[in-house]
């Protein structure tokens, strides 16, 4: 763009409605953008990660060079025709399409065809994406409202997060673990609103200190009091 005006008005309303959807799913996606910048500036890990510096035992990821980790629980496979056709790998594991929900298998190649509106934006499993209340404007109030949403938890394991606000102070840490078929979720935050998502799930057997409801990304916790464990059994 150095050296003429590129502006998706300038070409059809298909352009404005791709950069629209996109603008608005990184706004969404701050909380989780935003904590992981902050510790790339502590830490001197990249937000954008070569696939090997997350799965270094792997050895189909050592000369992986058109896909990424975006932060330690987002694996990014842009495309590169128009065709909409992309081969991608997924490491072991359970994988979530954050757009679509589409659970793949890890541990191989996958070939797919995305249209404008989509592409492999895949969740790693036992992971946990905060998800903001905001999509117009890309600084905002982080843990003011936001979804929690839990991925492909598996029994025995433990998953944390953290929120840091724009003053890069930490406002809200989260704690979930699975043990069988009960699911113990803890939030400290300074009592603002917020809600857990159980990704792709159709339904709970029962709930202590919340309430829910199904969705169509799945369970959808609120908090009966701030603070409390939220307990689910499944």
């Amino acid at each position: 763009g150095s050296t003429s005006y590129r502006v998706p008005w300038l070409y059809d309303e298909e352009s404005v409605e791709v950069l629209r959807f996109f603008t608005k799913l990184k706004c969404k996606l701050m909380p989780y953008i935003y904590t992981h910048a902050y510790l790339a500036s502590k830490k001197g890990i990249p937000v954008m990660r070569a696939m090997v510096l997350e799965f270094t035992d792997d050895p189909a990821c050592a000369y992986l060079d058109r896909q990424y980790m975006f932060g330690d629980a987002l694996l990014v496979a842009p495309i590169f025709n128009s065709e909409g056709s992309i081969d991608y790998y997924l490491p072991e594991g359970k994988w979530t399409n954050f757009l679509s929900g589409e659970v793949v298998d890890g541990g191989r190649w996958v070939k797919e065809n995305h249209g404008y509106l989509s592409l492999p934006l895949m969740v790693r499993s036992n992971s946990i994406i905060p998800v903001g209340s905001e999509e117009r404007r890309p600084d905002y109030d982080y843990a003011d409202g936001v979804d929690l949403q839990v991925f492909a938890l598996a029994a025995g394991k433990t998953i944390r997060t953290d929120i840091y606000n724009t003053k890069n102070v930490r406002e809200l840490t989260t704690s979930v673990s699975r043990e069988a078929d009960t699911i113990l979720i803890n939030v400290n935050n300074s009592g603002k609103p917020f809600t857990v998502t159980l990704r792709n799930l159709t339904g709970i057997a029962s709930i202590q200190n919340g309430a829910f409801e199904v969705t169509a990304q799945g369970v959808k916790i609120r908090p009966a009091k701030a603070g409390d464990t939220i307990i689910v059994n499944l």
